[in-house]
Protein backbone atom coordinates (compact mmCIF):
# COMPACT_ATOMS: atom_id res chain seq x y z
CA UNK A 1 0.00 0.00 0.00
CA UNK A 2 1.74 3.06 -0.67
CA UNK A 3 2.25 5.78 1.50
CA UNK A 4 -0.84 8.47 1.94
CA UNK A 5 -0.18 11.89 0.81
CA UNK A 6 0.59 14.41 3.85
CA UNK A 7 -1.23 17.38 3.72
CA UNK A 8 -0.07 20.35 1.57
CA UNK A 9 0.81 22.92 3.64
CA UNK A 10 -1.15 26.94 3.90
CA UNK A 11 0.07 30.12 3.81
CA UNK A 12 3.05 32.00 3.00
CA UNK A 13 5.71 29.16 3.51
CA UNK A 14 3.10 26.94 0.74
CA UNK A 15 4.39 29.15 -1.97
CA UNK A 16 8.59 29.96 -0.74
CA UNK A 17 8.97 26.47 0.74
CA UNK A 18 10.57 25.08 -2.14
CA UNK A 19 12.45 28.18 -3.02
CA UNK A 20 13.62 28.50 0.41
CA UNK A 21 14.96 25.00 -0.20
CA UNK A 22 17.04 25.88 -3.31
CA UNK A 23 18.31 28.78 -1.71
CA UNK A 24 19.23 26.63 1.30
CA UNK A 25 21.06 24.25 -0.60
CA UNK A 26 22.22 26.70 -2.92
CA UNK A 27 24.01 28.73 -0.34
CA UNK A 28 26.73 26.75 1.31
CA UNK A 29 30.12 25.95 0.64
CA UNK A 30 30.10 27.52 -2.47
CA UNK A 31 28.32 31.24 -1.38
CA UNK A 32 30.59 31.00 1.74
CA UNK A 33 33.91 29.72 1.09
CA UNK A 34 34.27 30.68 -2.84
CA UNK A 35 32.51 33.78 -1.97
CA UNK A 36 34.99 34.72 0.82
CA UNK A 37 37.88 33.95 -0.87
CA UNK A 38 37.22 35.53 -4.48
CA UNK A 39 36.43 38.68 -2.83
CA UNK A 40 39.99 38.60 -0.54
CA UNK A 41 41.20 38.20 -4.00
CA UNK A 42 39.71 40.33 -6.24
CA UNK A 43 37.96 42.53 -4.13
CA UNK A 44 33.92 43.60 -4.73
CA UNK A 45 34.80 44.59 -8.07
CA UNK A 46 33.04 41.12 -8.77
CA UNK A 47 30.08 41.50 -7.65
CA UNK A 48 28.02 41.57 -10.43
CA UNK A 49 29.46 37.85 -11.04
CA UNK A 50 27.06 36.83 -7.95
CA UNK A 51 24.11 39.11 -9.45
CA UNK A 52 24.34 37.31 -12.91
CA UNK A 53 25.18 33.75 -11.73
CA UNK A 54 21.71 34.36 -9.33
CA UNK A 55 19.65 35.16 -12.38
CA UNK A 56 21.39 32.54 -14.72
CA UNK A 57 19.84 29.91 -12.29
CA UNK A 58 16.52 31.92 -11.96
CA UNK A 59 16.38 31.54 -15.47
CA UNK A 60 17.47 27.68 -15.61
CA UNK A 61 15.28 26.67 -12.81
CA UNK A 62 11.84 28.11 -13.94
CA UNK A 63 12.46 26.69 -17.75
CA UNK A 64 12.77 23.21 -15.79
CA UNK A 65 10.08 24.36 -13.69
CA UNK A 66 7.90 24.90 -16.56
CA UNK A 67 8.92 21.48 -18.06
CA UNK A 68 7.98 19.41 -15.22
CA UNK A 69 4.57 21.18 -15.17
CA UNK A 70 3.78 20.88 -18.84
CA UNK A 71 4.83 17.60 -18.92
CA UNK A 72 4.65 15.41 -15.69
CA UNK A 73 8.19 14.72 -15.92
CA UNK A 74 11.26 15.43 -14.46
CA UNK A 75 14.71 17.23 -17.07
CA UNK A 76 16.08 13.72 -16.49
CA UNK A 77 12.76 11.86 -17.82
CA UNK A 78 12.85 14.18 -20.73
CA UNK A 79 16.22 13.96 -21.32
CA UNK A 80 16.04 10.03 -21.51
CA UNK A 81 12.82 9.96 -23.57
CA UNK A 82 13.97 12.48 -26.27
CA UNK A 83 17.97 11.97 -26.15
CA UNK A 84 18.17 8.42 -25.36
CA UNK A 85 20.32 6.38 -22.84
CA UNK A 86 23.46 8.45 -23.46
CA UNK A 87 22.63 11.20 -22.72
CA UNK A 88 21.79 9.77 -19.45
CA UNK A 89 24.85 7.74 -18.96
CA UNK A 90 27.06 10.76 -19.57
CA UNK A 91 24.82 13.12 -16.95
CA UNK A 92 25.19 9.93 -14.57
CA UNK A 93 29.41 10.13 -15.12
CA UNK A 94 28.99 14.05 -13.95
CA UNK A 95 26.89 13.66 -11.67
CA UNK A 96 29.29 11.04 -9.80
CA UNK A 97 32.18 13.32 -10.03
CA UNK A 98 30.27 16.32 -9.22
CA UNK A 99 29.04 14.64 -6.32
CA UNK A 100 32.23 13.48 -4.85
CA UNK A 101 33.48 17.61 -5.34
CA UNK A 102 30.45 18.79 -3.32
CA UNK A 103 30.34 15.97 -0.61
CA UNK A 104 34.10 16.85 0.22
CA UNK A 105 33.45 20.89 0.04
CA UNK A 106 30.33 20.35 2.58
CA UNK A 107 32.06 18.38 5.24
CA UNK A 108 35.28 20.71 4.62
CA UNK A 109 33.52 23.43 5.26
CA UNK A 110 31.03 22.18 7.99
CA UNK A 111 33.98 21.40 9.31
CA UNK A 112 36.04 24.89 9.18
CA UNK A 113 32.85 26.22 10.63
CA UNK A 114 32.15 24.22 13.69
CA UNK A 115 36.04 24.53 14.13
CA UNK A 116 35.92 28.17 14.32
CA UNK A 117 32.80 27.91 16.96
CA UNK A 118 34.34 25.76 18.82
CA UNK A 119 37.44 24.64 18.36
CA UNK A 120 39.23 21.31 19.40
CA UNK A 121 42.37 21.48 18.24
CA UNK A 122 44.51 22.85 15.04
CA UNK A 123 42.84 23.59 12.74
CA UNK A 124 43.40 21.07 9.70
CA UNK A 125 42.54 18.39 11.85
CA UNK A 126 38.99 19.58 13.29
CA UNK A 127 38.32 20.32 9.70
CA UNK A 128 38.25 16.33 9.28
CA UNK A 129 36.63 15.59 12.77
CA UNK A 130 33.79 18.54 12.47
CA UNK A 131 33.66 17.26 8.92
CA UNK A 132 32.36 13.89 9.50
CA UNK A 133 30.50 14.53 12.32
CA UNK A 134 28.02 16.72 10.55
CA UNK A 135 27.93 14.52 6.80
CA UNK A 136 26.93 11.39 9.70
CA UNK A 137 24.55 13.62 11.83
CA UNK A 138 23.22 14.97 8.24
CA UNK A 139 22.81 11.13 7.12
CA UNK A 140 20.95 10.28 10.58
CA UNK A 141 18.52 13.18 9.69
CA UNK A 142 17.61 12.29 6.20
CA UNK A 143 16.96 8.94 7.00
CA UNK A 144 15.00 9.98 10.14
CA UNK A 145 13.14 13.08 8.94
CA UNK A 146 10.14 13.37 6.40
CA UNK A 147 10.30 15.97 3.76
CA UNK A 148 8.12 18.31 5.92
CA UNK A 149 10.91 17.72 8.54
CA UNK A 150 13.50 18.54 6.11
CA UNK A 151 11.52 21.91 4.94
CA UNK A 152 10.73 23.35 8.50
CA UNK A 153 14.69 22.70 9.55
CA UNK A 154 15.68 24.01 6.30
CA UNK A 155 14.18 27.50 6.26
CA UNK A 156 15.19 27.79 9.62
CA UNK A 157 18.71 27.77 8.87
CA UNK A 158 18.12 30.07 5.79
CA UNK A 159 16.95 32.71 8.42
CA UNK A 160 19.42 32.15 10.63
CA UNK A 161 22.26 32.53 8.05
CA UNK A 162 20.71 35.34 6.14
CA UNK A 163 19.80 37.87 9.40
CA UNK A 164 23.27 37.28 10.49
CA UNK A 165 25.78 37.38 7.70
CA UNK A 166 23.88 40.43 6.50
CA UNK A 167 23.69 42.13 9.82
CA UNK A 168 27.32 41.67 9.95
CA UNK A 169 28.37 43.23 6.56
CA UNK A 170 25.85 46.44 7.57
CA UNK A 171 28.00 46.68 10.65
CA UNK A 172 30.91 46.65 9.13
CA UNK A 173 30.13 49.90 7.02
CA UNK A 174 31.55 48.86 3.64
CA UNK A 175 32.52 51.23 0.73
CA UNK A 176 29.12 51.52 -0.90
CA UNK A 177 30.10 53.34 -3.94
CA UNK A 178 32.27 50.83 -4.60
CA UNK A 179 29.81 47.85 -3.50
CA UNK A 180 27.32 49.77 -6.05
CA UNK A 181 30.01 49.99 -8.80
CA UNK A 182 31.02 45.78 -8.27
CA UNK A 183 27.15 45.38 -8.90
CA UNK A 184 26.87 47.27 -12.15
CA UNK A 185 29.98 47.60 -13.88
CA UNK A 186 31.11 44.38 -15.11
CA UNK A 187 34.97 43.73 -14.81
CA UNK A 188 37.47 40.80 -14.63
CA UNK A 189 40.77 42.08 -12.57
CA UNK A 190 43.96 40.80 -14.50
CA UNK A 191 45.37 39.71 -11.42
CA UNK A 192 48.24 36.92 -10.83
CA UNK A 193 45.31 35.08 -8.76
CA UNK A 194 43.63 33.39 -12.00
CA UNK A 195 40.54 36.31 -12.07
CA UNK A 196 38.63 34.88 -14.97
CA UNK A 197 38.98 31.28 -13.13
CA UNK A 198 37.73 32.66 -9.74
CA UNK A 199 34.92 34.98 -11.41
CA UNK A 200 33.55 31.85 -12.96
CA UNK A 201 33.77 29.82 -10.01
CA UNK A 202 31.87 32.25 -8.06
CA UNK A 203 29.20 32.24 -10.58
CA UNK A 204 28.60 29.04 -10.16
CA UNK A 205 28.99 28.67 -6.76
CA UNK A 206 26.13 31.17 -5.76
CA UNK A 207 23.09 29.26 -5.63
CA UNK A 208 24.31 25.69 -6.13
CA UNK A 209 24.85 24.00 -9.68
CA UNK A 210 23.68 20.82 -10.17
CA UNK A 211 21.04 20.96 -7.36
CA UNK A 212 18.93 23.27 -9.63
CA UNK A 213 17.78 19.82 -10.88
CA UNK A 214 16.39 19.05 -7.36
CA UNK A 215 13.79 21.89 -6.96
CA UNK A 216 11.67 19.52 -9.90
CA UNK A 217 11.61 16.37 -6.57
CA UNK A 218 10.36 19.08 -3.70
CA UNK A 219 7.30 20.66 -6.02
CA UNK A 220 6.66 17.26 -6.35
CA UNK A 221 6.69 16.75 -2.70
CA UNK A 222 4.54 20.10 -2.67
CA UNK A 223 2.33 18.57 -4.83
CA UNK A 224 2.57 21.24 -7.51
CA UNK A 225 1.49 19.74 -11.02
CA UNK A 226 0.04 21.97 -13.66
CA UNK A 227 1.23 24.98 -15.24
CA UNK A 228 -1.64 26.45 -13.04
CA UNK A 229 1.19 26.45 -10.43
CA UNK A 230 4.09 28.32 -12.61
CA UNK A 231 3.27 31.45 -10.68
CA UNK A 232 3.54 30.15 -7.85
CA UNK A 233 6.90 28.62 -8.68
CA UNK A 234 8.20 31.54 -10.30
CA UNK A 235 7.44 33.54 -7.11
CA UNK A 236 9.59 31.34 -5.06
CA UNK A 237 11.90 31.05 -7.39
CA UNK A 238 12.56 34.71 -7.40
CA UNK A 239 12.23 34.94 -3.47
CA UNK A 240 15.10 31.84 -2.94
CA UNK A 241 17.36 33.62 -5.58
CA UNK A 242 17.24 37.11 -3.85
CA UNK A 243 18.21 35.67 -0.53
CA UNK A 244 20.90 33.96 -2.79
CA UNK A 245 22.32 36.94 -4.21
CA UNK A 246 22.20 38.85 -1.31
CA UNK A 247 24.10 36.22 0.90
CA UNK A 248 26.71 35.42 -2.07
CA UNK A 249 27.59 39.73 -2.18
CA UNK A 250 27.56 40.08 1.39
CA UNK A 251 30.83 36.63 1.69
CA UNK A 252 32.26 38.55 -1.44
CA UNK A 253 32.05 41.98 0.44
CA UNK A 254 33.34 40.31 4.30
CA UNK A 255 36.02 38.38 1.87
CA UNK A 256 37.09 41.96 0.40
CA UNK A 257 38.26 42.81 4.17
CA UNK A 258 41.24 40.02 3.86
CA UNK A 259 44.38 40.51 2.37
CA UNK A 260 45.14 37.29 0.12
CA UNK A 261 48.52 37.47 0.80
CA UNK A 262 48.27 37.41 4.57
CA UNK A 263 47.40 33.56 4.99
CA UNK A 264 43.65 33.98 5.39
CA UNK A 265 42.88 30.71 2.96
CA UNK A 266 42.39 26.72 3.46
CA UNK A 267 41.29 25.55 7.32
CA UNK A 268 42.08 29.12 8.90
CA UNK A 269 39.80 30.96 6.52
CA UNK A 270 36.29 31.45 8.74
CA UNK A 271 38.67 32.02 11.89
CA UNK A 272 40.74 34.64 9.99
CA UNK A 273 37.56 36.14 8.74
CA UNK A 274 35.82 36.00 12.45
CA UNK A 275 38.37 37.52 14.03
CA UNK A 276 39.09 40.09 11.93
CA UNK A 277 35.12 41.26 12.36
CA UNK A 278 35.90 41.44 15.99
CA UNK A 279 38.88 43.46 15.38
CA UNK A 280 37.32 45.74 13.45
CA UNK A 281 34.08 46.60 15.12
CA UNK A 282 35.11 47.81 18.58
CA UNK A 283 32.84 47.10 21.29
CA UNK A 284 30.55 45.12 18.95
CA UNK A 285 33.14 42.80 17.79
CA UNK A 286 32.83 39.99 19.95
CA UNK A 287 28.95 40.20 19.36
CA UNK A 288 29.49 40.32 15.40
CA UNK A 289 31.87 37.23 15.39
CA UNK A 290 29.47 35.26 17.15
CA UNK A 291 26.93 36.32 15.11
CA UNK A 292 28.86 35.74 11.67
CA UNK A 293 30.16 32.31 12.80
CA UNK A 294 26.76 30.92 13.45
CA UNK A 295 25.29 32.40 10.06
CA UNK A 296 28.30 30.54 8.40
CA UNK A 297 27.77 27.51 10.12
CA UNK A 298 23.99 27.52 9.32
CA UNK A 299 24.80 28.29 5.44
CA UNK A 300 26.84 24.85 5.38
CA UNK A 301 25.24 22.82 7.45
CA UNK A 302 21.96 23.41 6.08
CA UNK A 303 23.69 23.03 2.48
CA UNK A 304 25.18 19.93 3.64
CA UNK A 305 21.47 18.49 4.90
CA UNK A 306 19.79 20.01 1.42
CA UNK A 307 22.25 17.98 -0.59
CA UNK A 308 22.44 14.73 1.58
CA UNK A 309 18.20 14.44 1.43
CA UNK A 310 17.98 15.66 -2.68
CA UNK A 311 20.69 14.68 -4.58
CA UNK A 312 19.95 10.72 -4.02
CA UNK A 313 16.82 11.36 -6.43
CA UNK A 314 19.29 12.37 -9.16
CA UNK A 315 20.73 8.84 -8.96
CA UNK A 316 17.60 7.03 -8.41
CA UNK A 317 15.73 8.39 -11.73
CA UNK A 318 19.50 8.03 -13.88
CA UNK A 319 19.35 4.60 -12.58
CA UNK A 320 15.50 3.68 -13.41
CA UNK A 321 15.75 5.87 -17.10
CA UNK A 322 18.67 3.35 -17.86
CA UNK A 323 16.92 0.77 -16.74
CA UNK A 324 14.02 1.34 -18.61
CA UNK A 325 15.70 1.75 -22.03
CA UNK A 326 17.66 -1.39 -21.68
CA UNK A 327 14.14 -3.68 -20.46
CA UNK A 328 12.58 -1.75 -23.27
CA UNK A 329 15.58 -2.48 -26.33
CA UNK A 330 15.85 -6.25 -24.76
CA UNK A 331 11.66 -6.90 -24.96
CA UNK A 332 12.07 -5.42 -28.72
CA UNK A 333 8.81 -2.91 -27.74
CA UNK A 334 8.07 0.72 -28.13
CA UNK A 335 10.99 2.49 -25.65
CA UNK A 336 8.92 5.78 -25.99
CA UNK A 337 5.97 3.90 -24.20
CA UNK A 338 8.19 2.44 -21.85
CA UNK A 339 9.93 5.69 -20.73
CA UNK A 340 6.57 7.56 -21.11
CA UNK A 341 5.50 5.56 -17.86
CA UNK A 342 8.47 6.03 -15.95
CA UNK A 343 6.73 9.66 -14.54
CA UNK A 344 3.88 7.47 -12.95
CA UNK A 345 6.69 5.39 -11.14
CA UNK A 346 8.53 8.49 -9.33
CA UNK A 347 12.08 8.76 -7.17
CA UNK A 348 11.12 6.84 -4.35
CA UNK A 349 13.33 8.02 -0.66
CA UNK A 350 12.63 4.76 0.24
CA UNK A 351 14.33 2.81 -2.43
CA UNK A 352 17.90 0.79 -1.98
CA UNK A 353 19.61 3.47 -5.16
CA UNK A 354 18.02 6.48 -2.98
CA UNK A 355 20.00 4.89 0.49
CA UNK A 356 22.72 3.63 -1.25
CA UNK A 357 23.54 6.93 -3.36
CA UNK A 358 23.03 8.82 -0.21
CA UNK A 359 25.25 6.63 1.75
CA UNK A 360 28.19 6.89 -0.90
CA UNK A 361 27.57 10.86 -0.67
CA UNK A 362 28.12 10.90 3.15
CA UNK A 363 31.12 8.90 2.99
CA UNK A 364 33.39 8.41 0.21
CA UNK A 365 34.11 11.96 0.01
CA UNK A 366 35.38 12.49 3.35
CA UNK A 367 38.80 11.57 1.74
CA UNK A 368 38.91 14.47 0.23
CA UNK A 369 38.86 16.52 3.68
CA UNK A 370 43.02 15.61 3.42
CA UNK A 371 43.07 18.02 0.67
CA UNK A 372 43.70 21.49 -0.01
CA UNK A 373 40.47 23.32 1.22
CA UNK A 374 40.84 26.28 -1.36
CA UNK A 375 41.82 23.52 -3.73
CA UNK A 376 38.73 21.69 -3.44
CA UNK A 377 36.38 25.04 -3.20
CA UNK A 378 37.90 26.07 -6.35
CA UNK A 379 37.43 22.76 -7.87
CA UNK A 380 33.91 22.21 -6.91
CA UNK A 381 32.96 25.90 -7.83
CA UNK A 382 34.43 25.25 -11.62
CA UNK A 383 33.10 21.73 -11.88
CA UNK A 384 29.80 23.10 -11.13
CA UNK A 385 29.97 26.08 -13.80
CA UNK A 386 29.95 23.57 -16.40
CA UNK A 387 27.16 22.33 -15.76
CA UNK A 388 25.00 25.72 -16.28
CA UNK A 389 25.66 25.57 -20.00
CA UNK A 390 24.67 22.05 -20.27
CA UNK A 391 21.49 22.60 -19.23
CA UNK A 392 21.00 25.67 -20.78
CA UNK A 393 21.05 23.82 -23.92
CA UNK A 394 18.60 20.84 -23.10
CA UNK A 395 16.35 22.81 -21.82
CA UNK A 396 16.37 25.29 -25.15
CA UNK A 397 15.75 21.78 -26.98
CA UNK A 398 13.30 20.07 -25.06
CA UNK A 399 11.26 23.80 -24.16
CA UNK A 400 10.85 25.56 -27.70
CA UNK A 401 9.18 22.36 -28.99
CA UNK A 402 6.11 22.35 -29.34
CA UNK A 403 5.96 18.44 -30.04
CA UNK A 404 7.17 18.32 -26.50
CA UNK A 405 6.12 20.69 -23.90
CA UNK A 406 3.09 21.90 -26.05
CA UNK A 407 2.08 25.77 -26.67
CA UNK A 408 1.37 27.00 -23.41
CA UNK A 409 4.25 25.80 -21.68
CA UNK A 410 6.83 26.81 -24.92
CA UNK A 411 9.79 29.24 -24.14
CA UNK A 412 9.37 33.10 -24.72
CA UNK A 413 11.13 34.78 -27.04
CA UNK A 414 13.31 36.39 -23.62
CA UNK A 415 13.69 32.90 -22.10
CA UNK A 416 15.32 31.57 -25.32
CA UNK A 417 17.51 34.88 -25.32
CA UNK A 418 18.41 34.25 -21.77
CA UNK A 419 19.60 30.51 -22.15
CA UNK A 420 21.57 31.48 -25.70
CA UNK A 421 23.28 34.37 -23.71
CA UNK A 422 24.18 31.90 -20.85
CA UNK A 423 25.50 29.34 -23.41
CA UNK A 424 27.58 31.98 -25.13
CA UNK A 425 28.80 33.39 -21.98
CA UNK A 426 30.33 30.46 -20.82
CA UNK A 427 31.93 29.32 -24.11
CA UNK A 428 33.22 32.72 -24.30
CA UNK A 429 34.76 32.63 -21.10
CA UNK A 430 35.85 28.66 -21.77
CA UNK A 431 37.86 29.94 -25.15
CA UNK A 432 39.41 33.08 -23.58
CA UNK A 433 40.83 30.98 -20.73
CA UNK A 434 42.35 28.26 -23.24
CA UNK A 435 43.83 31.08 -25.24
CA UNK A 436 45.30 32.50 -22.29
CA UNK A 437 46.88 29.20 -21.21
CA UNK A 438 48.23 28.91 -25.09
CA UNK A 439 49.71 32.52 -25.28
Amino acid sequence: MSDPKPARPSGLRAIIGPGLLVAATGVGAGDLATGALTGSRLGVVVLWAVLLGAIIKFVLNEGLARWQLATGSTVLEGTARHFGRVAIVTFLAYLCVWSFCVGAALMSACGIAAHAILPLGEASADKVIYGIIHSVVALGLVFAGGYRLFEKVMSFCIGVMFITVLATTIAIQPDWSAVASGVLIPMIPQLGFGGLVWTIGLMGGVGGTVTVLCYGYWIREDHREGLGELRNCRFDLLTGYVVTAIFGMCMVILGSRLDAASGAKGATLIVDLANQLETSLGAIGPSARIAFLIGAWGAVASSMLGVWQSVPYLFVDCFRMIRRRRLAETADCDSESAIQGAASHRADSKSSIYFGSLIAIATIPAVGLFGSFEKIQLTYAVVGAAFMPILAIALLLLNCSRKRIGDEGRNSVLANVSLIAVIMFFIWAGANEIAKKLN
